[in-house]
């Protein structure tokens, strides 16, 4: 940060120089500072950096950062006890429980559902669509037995790259979501109204059943 404050300044200064016009200097150096804020922050992650995230989940991530201005409850590549499954983002708000994977394809090759069966391009995507609702049930089983009461986690898959004629679209009991638009499903949703406890408690059980990926 010391760094990226000194060329600011040497941005400003020399800005200032050339104009004869220390406004626009000033004015030059706050820009140049405000871009390098706004460029870390949406790297920043909050996943250590020995699991770094991918770029798609990192985009993601930065969407759920401004949800838990709204009471959102965020855990991040978390495990599936006894398998190699992660949930790439586990969220729990007023509308409901969501266990969201991000993936990142080709944009060249468009996404489309025929027959209840998501293709890209000519490949299909089912498999993928099977492992994400394998593993929101996982969670939802082991989140519920820890609490002692049903709840229900929507799997989600957010999806960067490709095309799709819909922001979202229930396949075989997951959501797949336009990777841009995760901050409108989510705020969309059918709401479960939960209350700020029962918030507390799933976000509690799911760190505590759910392990932490390294």
């Amino acid at each position: 940060m010391l760094i990226r404050g000194a060329v600011a300044v040497a941005v400003g200064v020399a800005a200032g120089l050339l104009t004869a016009d220390w406004r626009i200097g000033a004015t030059l150096g706050i820009g140049t500072l405000v871009a390098f804020v706004v460029h870390a922050s949406r790297r920043y992650s909050e996943v250590p950096r020995w699991r770094r995230p991918n770029a798609a989940q990192r985009r993601t991530e930065a969407q759920l950062r401004l949800m838990k201005r709204l009471g959102y409850r965020v855990l991040h590549a978390r495990g599936i006890p006894g398998g190699n499954g992660q949930i790439d983002h586990f969220v729990v708000g007023r509308r409901g429980a969501f266990a969201i994977d991000s993936e990142s394809w080709d944009k060249r090759l468009p996404l489309r559902n025929k027959l209840e069966k998501l293709y890209h391009g000519k490949f299909s995507k089912n498999e993928r669509i099977d492992e994400a609702l394998e593993e929101a049930r996982t969670a939802q089983k082991l989140i519920s037995e820890r609490l002692g009461r049903e709840i229900d986690i929507r799997a989600s898959l957010a999806i960067y790259g490709p095309s799709m004629p819909w922001d979202s679209h229930n396949l075989r009991g997951v959501d797949v979501i336009t990777g841009t638009k995760v901050r409108k499903w989510l705020r969309s949703g059918k709401s479960q109204n939960l209350s700020e406890k029962e918030i507390e408690e799933i976000y509690r059980a799911a760190e505590e059943v759910l392990p932490a990926r390294y």
